[in-house]
């Protein structure tokens, strides 16, 4: 191909998406009486049920198609802690603890090392979360499925005087970026292809990594979740940003009437560096298909934004919010206008 690889030639159109979403959401319109009713606030990252002095939240995720990079490579047990930190990492989105997770694996055939090896990342991500694996469910599937499929739901809590929606935000907050570990649990659809389509074999090296591209894919998702907690607990935030599918999209959810630039982005990580190059794609398509090292974002006043900034070495001072519309990426001119 000449032009371009984009995420809608890999197969994922994120605005199809968004629009059979939309239409799955219409149609869910019954609200519960009592007790445990959800609260209707658009764009959240997790979703709040009213229950008395607290919120109880739900998240729910899978890792997607790095179950793929897994299987090529055949190493199972990281793709676990990917599967807890897809979900924790928009748990705390509303500054809610994750307590509880259960797992679903949808399997063509039982395999006791695979699923042991599912095991020891589920078990790594739920110490680095501090949170309890209560239940979960293996389906065998031969007839739906060919291989295997991962995901799981996270229940947290967060008091409703501590509850962080991004309904805060206002002009002169600054945005900090918690660098990714790497590509996360997202895009791998786009990333595969286009390594693929150069000849890039997941045993393949490429220069300035340092070790197998598929090893460079499978890197585990970051789990944010002690040092969020802990800066809004010190500190005064008024937005909390997971950077996953949609890139910086993402910050289209948090309150409207703003518009949150990047004006310093955080240097990528060599393995974005190659994915663009090798499939010529544009800031546009890449900042909002990739998290592009940004890997969680937090907006809090200026004072507040530099002293968390100063305080973990993985965070930096990438923009700032102002008046207007939406999301710019600075240094490029592109602007996200919807999510």
């Amino acid at each position: 191909m000449t032009a371009g690889w984009t995420y809608s030639q890999a197969g994922v159109d994120i605005d199809k998406k968004s629009s059979a979403i939309g239409s799955l959401v219409g149609e869910l319109k019954y609200r519960r009486t009592g007790l445990g009713q959800m609260v209707s606030k658009p764009g959240l990252f997790a979703s709040l049920v009213d229950f008395g002095d607290m919120y109880i939240t739900l998240a729910t995720d899978g890792v997607g198609t790095k179950i793929l990079v897994a299987e090529e490579m055949g190493i199972w047990s990281t793709i676990g802690i990917d599967c807890i930190a897809m979900n924790v990492n928009d748990t705390i989105c509303v500054n809610a603890e994750p307590v509880s997770f259960v797992d679903y694996i949808a399997i063509d055939e039982p395999d006791e090392e695979l699923t042991r090896q599912i095991g020891v990342g589920l078990q790594r991500g739920a110490e680095l979360s501090n949170m309890e694996i209560v239940g979960g469910e293996v389906a065998v599937l031969p007839e739906m499925v060919k291989g295997v499929d991962l995901s799981g739901t996270c229940m947290g809590y967060v008091a409703k005087d501590r509850v962080i929606t991004g309904e805060s935000c206002e002009k002169g907050d600054l945005i900090v970026s918690l660098r990714s570990s790497g590509i996360h649990s997202n895009g791998l659809t786009l990333a595969r292809k286009v390594l693929s389509s150069q000849g890039v074999a997941m045993d393949d090296s490429l220069p300035g990594l340092g070790r197998s591209v598929g090893m460079e894919l499978l890197e585990p998702t970051e789990i944010y979740v002690k040092q969020v907690l802990e800066i809004a607990r010190e500190h005064p935030v008024h937005g909390l940003v997971n950077i996953t599918g949609g890139g910086l999209r993402n910050f289209l959810r948090m309150r409207k009437g703003l518009r949150y630039v990047i004006s310093d982005p955080v240097e990528p990580a060599p393995i974005f560096s190659a994915i663009r190059e090798l499939g010529r794609m544009d800031d546009r398509e890449i900042y909002q298909t990739l998290n592009m090292s940004m890997g969680f974002a937090i907006v809090a006043p200026a004072d507040a934004a530099e002293e968390i900034a100063a305080a973990y070495g993985n965070a930096s001072v990438v923009g700032r919010v102002e008046e207007g519309e939406g999301v710019l990426l600075e240094p490029s001119g592109i602007a996200y206008d919807h999510y």
